[in-house]
């Protein structure tokens, strides 16, 4: 059949991958990662730069919720930076409604007081601000593959990890290692908290 049908291979490649992710997913979580975000901002001189990356971003939920909570750091703070969120997956059709930042059912997941400073409503669907789309580039990548992003702040991994056998993950965090500054985090999903990779990182 695969050898027969190459639209087989793709509808195969579509259903191995798991896209489950939301807005602020695990709070608690989120609420850890914004102390953390917080300081990082302050440490920064004004319009300084600030680099993430969100490898297997999905349709992008996590690296907005990273990008919204980061805003609200920066107006904290009354600091002014340059910031670059690099949201990447394998799955190109992911990447493309992550580019369009329009969502829908998710008055659950996000305060109406974000809903309201964060995105505009159209249709009853939710689209994220222009000044936070902004903030964001997406693009297709293989974490294991293709050449990493460098001089991070921060790493957030919590929907990818978790899916990778140990012999995968041992290839994967030098990887993370190399890209992050020296002060890099690492905000992973095994322990739920956020982890510096210049001396630990969570197993």
């Amino acid at each position: 059949m695969l050898q027969e049908n190459p639209a087989e291979i793709e509808s195969l490649f579509r259903e191995l991958l798991i896209g489950v992710t939301t807005f602020f997913r695990d709070p608690e979580s989120f609420v850890k990662l914004k102390a953390v975000l917080l300081e990082l901002v302050k440490s920064k001189p004004e319009n300084g730069q600030m680099r993430i990356w969100v490898p297997g971003c999905s349709t992008g939920e996590e690296a907005y919720s990273v990008a919204i909570i980061l805003h609200e750091c920066m107006t904290e703070a009354k600091k002014t930076l340059n910031v670059q969120i690099f949201g990447t997956d394998i799955d190109s059709i992911a990447i493309d409604k992550a580019r369009s930042g329009i969502y829908s059912g998710i008055a659950s997941d996000v305060s109406k007081d974000r809903l309201s400073r964060f995105f505009t409503s159209r249709d009853n669907r939710f689209l994220i601000r222009k000044d936070i789309r902004e903030m964001l580039i997406f693009a297709q990548q293989s974490v294991a593959k293709d050449p990493p992003f460098t001089k991070l702040d921060l790493i957030t991994c919590r929907n990818l990890l978790i899916y990778f056998n140990a012999e995968l993950q041992k290839k994967i965090i030098p990887v993370f290692h190399y890209s992050l500054l020296p002060t890099g985090y690492c905000f992973s999903v095994h322990r739920k908290r956020l982890t510096c990779l210049s001396t630990c990182f969570p197993s």
